[in-house]
């Protein structure tokens, strides 16, 4: 009898331990997956509210309203059509042809899914139209605006697909994703639905390519944590390393010689981080990768990011090496290359992207403030310190000069990325760096698909929204 009661009792704490279990993950589904479900197109509350709710305004940084609802009940955008258009990735539009937009993402609270009982009673018992929550949002309309006539005036990037992402690398706030090309939200036409550029595709958030030697970040911190010569060690670079029965180039078959970790990363030698990646071995290059966030889910409180990955199947020398090198299977977006050069400009620490400033209720009750949060420490503040040299010699010197701004001190790495497009051997150009400057806090991405090389295409984007951030801090 003794034995059965004993079994009776271990019976019962198994179910409710069980019982506790499934509780708690239930608290953190709806705590991580929450907007995803309210947003989803199959959720028929969200169909439903969006008949009958009239949704709340969304206002950005500066107190511009970029999306409201007309007394007709239609959404609209703001007047000027490039300022609405260079916005529609960020928000989506009325028809969801956006994947995850604040319109769609944010549906809990634009639709009113969070108001109380009583909000809704009183607004019942008043003959008001229900009405949803507005949110003030991080990111600067006039920015976006900016990046886009920037991509449309130069000719390098001219019609090219590409994008944009800018966040103060300090707390985090997303003051710019930018998706090329653009679009009407408000005149959505045959031709863009039918467009071979994909327009509708978010590619700050989700495109993941080839990052090329913007990736040289990584392995270099990884030789600085793995390597104890890291420093001083001489590799040398004939303009070709011979990997099983594959070669690794550099770019114009440049030969550099008796080269160290610096000169390496101020000239982008393939060869050197080729050789390093072997050195070091691939769990050593994938553990420091996977610091930074590859190979994560991003659950991001603001946004839906698209994971970035580093390889762990079908590994050989040569993919190992031309891992080192940003190539092989390695994808990020490039947002996540945003945050990476921020991580090194901000001591090591990579802040998790926020979008939200406040979210209000029609009464004025305030159901949400910014909040910084850190994502996760990528380094120490030692390795970042000399990252952060490794970038500014870059600009000063290096691939990445056409990136310098009078008066600031800037930090980057380019990048070329081999790819391929429509069936076509392509070159990505990738820009990522950063302001070091307490004023201007802002770490910046640039991706031009089939652009080129980065430090002839990109960089010279990056340069003018540099510019146009020292120019218009006050705002920020």
């Amino acid at each position: 009898m003794k034995q059965l009661k004993l079994r009776f009792r271990v019976l019962t704490l198994l179910v409710i331990g069980l019982l506790f279990v499934a509780g708690a993950y239930g608290v953190y589904s709806v705590s991580a997956y929450g907007n995803r479900w309210v947003s989803s197109t199959r959720n028929t509350r969200y169909r439903s509210a969006k008949r009958s709710v009239s949704p709340g305004d969304i206002i950005d940084r500066n107190g511009v309203t970029v999306a409201t609802t007309d007394e007709n009940g239609q959404r609209v955008y703001q007047s000027n059509i490039l300022s609405r258009s260079s916005l529609v990735h960020l928000l989506g539009d009325d028809e969801g042809n956006i994947a995850n937009g604040v319109e769609s993402f944010q549906a809990n609270y634009l639709l009113g899914f969070e108001t109380s009982l009583t909000e809704r009673v009183n607004a019942f018992l008043k003959g008001e139209t229900r009405k949803g929550d507005s949110i003030a949002i991080t990111a600067d309309s006039k920015l976006h605006t900016e990046i886009v006539q920037i991509f449309r005036n130069t000719s390098n990037t001219k019609g090219k697909c590409g994008a944009v992402a800018v966040m103060n690398y300090k707390t985090g706030e997303v003051l710019a994703l930018v998706s090329l090309p653009v679009y009407d939200p408000q005149n959505i036409t045959a031709t863009i639905k039918n467009s071979t550029q994909h327009p509708f595709w978010n590619r700050a958030v989700q495109s993941t390519l080839p990052p090329g030697s913007t990736f040289k970040i990584i392995t270099a911190v990884a030789m600085l944590e793995n390597m104890a010569d890291a420093q001083t060690h001489v590799f040398n670079c004939t303009g070709a390393t011979q990997v099983m029965d594959q070669v690794i180039t550099d770019y114009g078959n440049d030969q550099h010689g008796e080269i160290t970790l610096e000169k390496a990363f101020r000239l982008s030698c393939n060869n050197c981080f080729a050789q390093a990646a072997l050195l070091m071995g691939d769990s050593a290059l994938r553990k420091t990768a996977e610091n930074f966030g590859f190979n994560d889910n991003f659950l991001f409180r603001d946004l839906v990011v698209e994971n970035s990955s580093y390889p762990t199947k079908d590994r050989n020398n040569f993919e190992i090496a031309w891992s080192g090198a940003g190539q092989s299977k390695v994808a990020a977006t490039p947002l996540h290359l945003c945050m990476i050069s921020a991580a090194i400009a901000n001591d090591g620490v990579m802040m998790e992207p926020r979008l939200l400033s406040r979210v209000q209720s029609p009464a004025g009750v305030v159901r949400l403030r910014y909040s910084q949060k850190a994502y996760r420490t990528a380094c120490s503040p030692e390795t970042a310190k000399i990252i952060d040299g490794y970038m500014k010699t870059v600009v000063k010197s290096g691939t990445g000069t056409r990136a310098k701004v009078d008066g600031l001190t800037i930090a980057g790495k380019t990048g070329s990325a081999e790819g391929s497009a429509n069936g076509l051997d392509v070159t990505h150009a990738w820009f990522t760096g950063y302001i070091d400057d307490d004023r201007y806090p802002y770490a910046v991405s640039v991706l031009v698909e089939a652009g080129g090389t980065g430090g002839s295409v990109a960089a010279p984007v990056a340069q003018k929204i540099f510019e146009y951030l020292r120019d218009n801090a006050a705002v920020y």
